[in-house]
């Protein structure tokens, strides 16, 4: 059993709940406790990890058991976090996306993608995106989206830091789209 100060339920929570949950709760926690969040959402795995890495929190690790993801995050320095924490400042609207040119990159899980995503986009999930980001041309115009547009600021952050110039946020994401879906189920 992994020892930790503080616990929180985002069981049954999906994106981006549990990263908001996991926000409110670390500002209860104290610098080098560790919070322990039990999640459902497959998603949470990737998210939580990239978001501690964006505010400058310690991801320490996950596990999963009977189909709950617990997380184990430390607090680190407040005043650091409040520095780093951002939001991605390239965004467009979801409108432009679909009548524009570039590459739609859908961060969202394979799943969700497989369920239903704009035609043509290219599935990426933010937990594979650095393995994977040599799939993606540097001079091509990027539009990244997920469901809400969470996910797709953590991926739009991290292509900007691997030196990707043509970077756009979608907002709002997915859950806001109307259009033409390809799906890959039926």
């Amino acid at each position: 059993m992994i020892k930790s100060d503080v616990q929180l339920n985002a069981r049954g929570l999906a994106c981006p709940m549990p990263i908001v949950k996991t926000k409110k709760a670390m500002n209860e926690v104290a610098e080098g406790q560790v919070l322990e969040i039990q999640a459902t959402d497959k998603g949470s795995v990737a998210d939580l990890a990239a978001w501690c890495k964006t505010v400058g929190h310690q991801y320490i690790g996950s596990h999963e058991e009977n189909g709950v993801f617990y997380h184990y995050l430390r607090k680190c320095n407040t005043e650091v976090n409040e520095k780093l924490e951002k939001s991605f400042e390239h965004r467009i609207a979801l409108e432009e996306v679909t009548n524009g040119d570039g590459l739609i990159l859908d961060v969202r899980e394979s799943a969700e993608y497989a369920f239903g995503h704009i035609p043509g986009a290219k599935s990426i999930p933010l937990g594979e995106l650095s393995a994977r980001i040599n799939e993606l041309n540097k001079n091509e115009q990027i539009y990244v989206i997920c469901r809400t547009g969470t996910r797709s600021d953590l991926a739009s952050q991290q292509l900007a830091e691997a030196g990707f110039t043509k970077v756009k946020n979608v907002l709002p994401g997915m859950n806001h789209y109307t259009g033409q879906l390809e799906k890959e189920v039926n």
